[in-house]
């Protein structure tokens, strides 16, 4: 009986190196690329945290020297960000920060230039789209005005396309195109939700212009529907 056992134990061995054999070095190249690939995913894991925390440390600095107003720190800490963590989101949220600080402190052309390196270079399309709205507002305040519009043209979602008609009626506003103006603050209204506190912003602007969108679903006359919902 020990005998047979030892043969069928003889036999499976025999099996086993002849596998083995056959599809043992396939089996251990699959085992190497599966570990390798685990291994390099945890590692891009452990990078993408190491560089957040280090972006978000940098940001705070950019926000320190926000507040303290030096114009020259301000942008050596942005271009620092820019160079180091450009892919992460803590860098366009600079660019922002960085952008109002200089406009405010009379640093138009700095301002432009980051808010420039958000729209185009940002990796997320959201602050993208709000670097536009804003290089926008900047170029329309310095009277560049087919410059504002050109820069609405593109890169903006669908998400922000109420907002995007609005900074193209102020634009045009001041171009002293009324009727294209009046179009695009339609355009912004009807696409703002009626909740949205913004949207009244853009009805005055539309009553000022002597619409009143709301007359249309009312039926009421021109100036009562407005009056209604300031009370």
């Amino acid at each position: 009986m020990a005998n047979h056992l030892d043969l069928e134990e003889q036999e499976q061995l025999d099996e086993l190196k002849h596998f083995w054999k056959q599809y043992g070095n396939a089996i251990t190249w699959v085992l190497i690329a599966v570990l390798g690939a685990y291994a390099a995913w945890n590692g891009y894991q452990y990078w993408q945290r190491s560089q957040a925390a280090q972006a978000a440390a940098m940001f705070d600095e950019v926000e320190k020297v926000s507040r303290e107003g030096d114009a020259d720190k301000i942008q050596r800490a942005f271009d620092d960000m820019k160079s180091r963590f450009a892919s992460t989101a803590y860098a366009p949220q600079a660019g922002l920060l960085v952008a109002k600080t200089l406009y405010e402190a009379g640093k138009v052309d700095g301002a432009k230039a980051a808010l420039t390196w958000v729209a185009e270079k940002s990796s997320d399309a959201g602050y993208a789209a709000i670097g536009r709205l804003r290089l926008a507002g900047v170029l329309m305040d310095s009277k560049a005005y087919d410059e504002a519009l050109k820069v609405l043209d593109s890169g903006m979602g669908e998400e922000f396309a109420a907002l995007q008609a609005d900074r193209r009626g102020d634009i045009l506003l001041a171009q002293g195109k009324k009727p294209e103006a009046k179009e695009q603050y339609l355009k912004a209204f009807k696409a703002f939700d009626e909740r949205t506190d913004y949207r009244r912003l853009v009805l005055v602007k539309l009553n000022s212009l002597g619409v009143d969108p709301l007359a249309d679903v009312t039926g009421t006359a021109p100036g009562t529907a407005a009056a209604t919902a300031a009370k």
